[in-house]
């Protein structure tokens, strides 16, 4: 019988299709109505908090709209807000339910700005204090570890970035996540027998940069609460600047590294790490990269690379839960964890 966790990976093509239907003409809709604001401010925790982080690069590129990651615990615990003139203020939260989320909205109120709820809730607290809703339609999500709502939330930031961006090739390509997200579950099920030779790995890293910065840290996020692996998460910039200096020979190392502009950046870090001994697992298209790989976590070619997060976090997602299966974890059940976590 197949785990709940699996049941949810599965379903993300609907998922994404779903929201993708009900959500395109509300988004449309939602971005005349705002007009223009000098940038965007988005609160945000664990999961949402990756996609927010897939935002800054999603916006930033594509429409120009800057983004900046809110701080809430200024506006509870300190009670300090800062100013926010000129802001979109966004809150992103599958449960839509965890208060200081909900704070930085309800302070964007009092400050006269516009602002806009993501949420899979829309009856929740959060829906309630903002001007507009994106409702991500993922249904029940029962597993702790989100993965379909985290794809969902990729899918609604795609979808305001292209709608943003007024460019109707990029709203053309948003259609077709259903289908990258599909091709990728059927090219990612081998891993399966693969995550067997990682059964005692209790530490790794995960690198990304660009549009898969937010994948590295989904991903670390989901190894350590699926497998309880400490795996930290970096860009590959920052990844130079000192904590290279921890790889020794066997480290695991997974690298995101799509075709795109920031391939060659990542292959030339693949080829460094190979040669201090690292192990590598690389989530890319590119054939020059699978021929690094100890562990290839693969992913369909001719898709656009700032869509590429999508595909990226799937192998990702299969790997974590086939590893944790392989430790004896249940991973519908991780230890200490709840599915709706309210944060003041």
């Amino acid at each position: 019988m197949s785990t709940i966790l699996e049941q949810e990976i599965a379903s993300q093509p609907e998922v994404i299709a779903r929201l993708l239907e009900r959500e395109t003409t509300r988004v449309q809709q939602i971005v005349k109505e705002l007009g223009s604001f000098d940038y965007a401010l988005i609160a945000a925790r664990g999961t949402s908090d990756h996609a927010a982080t897939y935002a800054k690069y999603a916006w930033a590129a594509l429409a120009r709209c800057p983004v900046a990651l809110a701080t809430p615990s200024l506006y509870t615990l300190y009670s300090a807000p800062p100013r926010m003139h000129g802001a979109l203020v966004v809150g992103v939260s599958q449960s839509g339910q965890s208060p200081d989320i909900v704070s930085v909205l309800e302070e964007a109120k009092r400050q006269g700005r516009r602002t806009l709820a993501i949420t899979n809730d829309r009856s929740s607290p959060l829906a309630a204090a903002a001007d507009h809703v994106i409702e991500l339609h993922a249904g029940a999500e029962q597993s702790v570890a989100a993965t379909k709502t985290y794809t969902a939330q990729l899918a609604a930031m795609a979808l305001l970035a292209a709608c943003m961006s007024e460019q109707q090739q990029l709203q053309g390509e948003v259609q077709l996540l259903p289908e990258i997200v599909s091709r990728t579950l059927t090219a990612a099920a081998e891993l399966k027998q693969r995550a067997e030779r990682y059964r005692y790995m209790d530490q790794c890293v995960v690198i990304g940069r660009g549009y898969n910065y937010a994948t590295s840290f989904e991903l670390a996020l989901k190894l350590k609460e699926l497998t309880y692996v400490m795996a930290n998460a970096y860009s590959s910039a920052d990844f130079r600047h000192g904590p290279i200096a921890t790889v020794s020979e066997g480290l695991p190392v997974v690298l995101i590294m799509p075709r795109g502009m920031a391939f060659d950046d990542m292959h030339d870090l693949a080829r460094e790490l190979q040669a201090r001994g690292a192990e590598l697992l690389l989530a890319t298209d590119e054939p020059k990269a699978q021929e690094l790989a100890t562990t290839l976590l693969p992913l369909p070619q001719s898709m656009p690379e700032w869509l590429s997060p999508f595909a990226a976090i799937i192998p990702g997602q299969i790997f974590a839960l086939n590893l944790a299966l392989a430790k004896g974890i249940d991973p519908d059940a991780p230890r200490g964890l709840q599915k709706v976590t309210r944060t003041r």
